[in-house]
């Protein structure tokens, strides 16, 4: 335990440590470039504020299994900007007599800065599944009509409608139970999504997932809770 808060105080300390120098390093060069006062001040705080805000919202992506390039093309952004005032006050730049094209980046960073973070807020946290929409449309087809899931490479016909309960015998000692509706043939691409939500479920709990519970998370409606368990 002790070794353990060792470690993490190490880490706190490299991290203020870092961060103090980073934030001294914007505002020496945001100073230089003309912005002063509390001008300066700023920079840093909206430069580390747009790349805590792109690094949290490209986990979230990774989390959920979509692509983040939106996220990742900011944090790198930002990741220039301050790695960029950091090498600049190495002596590489006369800060005394900073050229034009710095004055112009720095004076038209909050512009970007707010540009990215508007994004990154009003970017939804998950983006619909072309396959389960097309799974959720199939389930929810009206009466007496069929539909075909589309595949990668193929078409899956199934019927909307579900068998017929077999007729009671004239005189039966007990109502024979309904017959379950048939499960709905799910399309590869949702099947692998499911087999995926699965492993992820089992590896982070040690339990095998509930059908329920993925046909949740997937946005499908409660009659395709057996074509999920079909596929676990």
């Amino acid at each position: 335990m002790r070794a353990h808060l060792a470690r993490v105080d190490a880490v706190i300390v490299q991290a203020v440590i870092a961060g103090a120098l980073s934030f001294s390093h914007l505002h020496d060069v945001a100073a230089a470039a003309g912005q002063d006062g509390w001008k300066a001040w700023a920079y840093p705080v909206s430069v580390d504020l747009l790349l805590v805000a792109a690094w949290r919202r490209m986990r979230q992506s990774q989390r959920a299994g979509q692509a983040a390039r939106g996220p990742r093309l900011w944090f790198l952004v930002a990741l220039a900007a301050s790695l960029g005032a950091n090498v600049a006050t190495a002596g590489l730049l006369d800060l005394d007599d900073v050229p034009a094209w710095l004055r112009v980046t720095v004076a038209g960073w909050p512009a970007v800065a707010f540009f990215g973070g508007t994004l990154l807020a009003h970017t939804r946290h998950t983006a619909e599944d072309p396959a389960a929409s097309r799974a959720t449309d199939a389930a929810t087809a009206p009466d007496g009509g069929s539909c075909d899931v589309e595949g990668p490479d193929r078409k899956v016909p199934y019927s909307a409608d579900p068998e017929p309960a077999p007729e009671p015998s004239a005189a039966p000692a007990t109502a024979p139970a309904p017959a379950p509706a048939p499960a709905v043939a799910l399309p590869p691409a949702l099947v692998d999504r499911v087999r995926a939500l699965a492993e992820e479920h089992r590896l982070a709990t040690g339990r095998p997932a509930d059908p329920d519970a993925i046909r949740t998370r997937l946005g499908l409606p409660p009659s395709m809770t057996a074509s999920v368990a079909a596929h676990l």
